[in-house]
């Protein structure tokens, strides 16, 4: 069932959750036996988030480097279609335009199509870490807008090597990122509006948010998106803070700002288990006031860790 519809039909707000694929020695079982406690909440799905190669440099005898590929996780399509059989959800795998070519797009959404998938959450990805810039593959994506066009065209008909629209259509629903204090890259909020209204106009349907901490950023984004004229469903993300390192991590990285008022409950914290319990506490905060204001799904960003996520979902859902 599409995303779309789940909202449309929903008497009362959902619970979701995305999980990242296990590093490699890892099993599904693993996987599995983390997120089980979740399914209490009955989410209507989950998403499986999809990486990219990463490269190591191996040096030789004589001096010189080798750039050499490697894989740290396992594949996104077999993850969903585990996660779809063992717990009779439907999976939204994640698609990047970093690091693929569009075959290999076209590639996955016909496996993605197969094993029963039908959303898609389309990203354009962030640069590898030996990179200080996104750069697109040879033959891949530059921007998500063209990446949603390419996954609208399939469930049209429309592939890459036919020259006609063929009979074989996908019905993929294609959500995508928004960023209530903006992408880091744009150099304005209108400026990125005005990206994610290309985006939706390109035939995105849903739009799922990047974390935030601070509820009223999330209702100014809404209402300006709003005023773009885009009227597609919004999913706020959601994740609690559980160490002290991501005190400082979680700004720097997803170039976001902790409220004032955590900060304060946050500095008198001495322990992980001291920062754990007041970062559920702060997203049990936000998501029942997400829930009083009419937000239809809460998207949580477990790391596929499942203790603080079911801890919140105890008390909100």
């Amino acid at each position: 069932m599409k995303i779309t519809e789940y909202i449309a039909q929903a008497e009362k707000t959902l619970f979701s959750f995305e999980i990242l694929p296990p590093l490699k020695g890892q099993s599904m079982q693993d996987l599995c036996d983390g997120i089980a406690p979740l399914m209490e909440f009955k989410p209507p799905f989950v998403d499986v988030t999809y990486h990219r190669e990463e490269f190591i440099y191996k040096k030789h005898p004589n001096g010189l480097l080798e750039r050499v590929a490697t894989k740290k996780r396992p594949g996104t399509v077999g993850i969903c279609a585990a996660i779809m059989n063992r717990f009779h959800v439907d999976a939204v795998p994640h698609l990047l335009c970093g690091g693929f070519t569009k075959e290999e797009t076209e590639n996955a959404l016909i496996d993605l199509n197969f094993i029963g998938v039908q959303n898609i959450l389309a990203l354009r990805g962030d640069a590898p870490k030996s990179e200080n810039k996104f750069i697109p593959e040879p033959g891949g994506h530059t921007y998500t807008k063209d990446l949603v066009k390419q996954i609208v065209g399939m469930n049209h008909g429309k592939y890459l090597h036919e020259e006609t629209e063929t009979s074989f259509h996908t019905d993929f629903c294609v959500g995508v990122g928004g960023y209530p204090e903006k992408h880091f890259e744009a150099p304005s909020l209108r400026t990125d509006l005005k990206y994610l209204k290309e985006k939706i106009d390109a035939g995105a349907e849903y739009i799922v948010t990047q974390m935030f901490f601070d509820n009223e950023k999330f209702y100014e984004f809404v209402r300006k998106v709003r005023e773009m004229g885009i009227d597609v469903p919004i999913i706020p993300g959601l994740k609690p803070i559980t160490t002290l390192g991501q005190i400082s991590m979680l700004p720097r990285t997803f170039f976001i700002d902790m409220p004032d008022a955590l900060m304060d409950e946050l500095e008198k914290c001495k322990t992980n288990a001291d920062v754990k319990q007041v970062g559920i506490e702060w997203a049990i905060h936000q998501s029942k006031d997400l829930i009083n204001n009419g937000i239809q799904v809460l998207h949580y960003y477990t790391m596929s860790k499942a203790e603080a996520t079911y801890r919140i979902a105890k008390e909100v859902f």
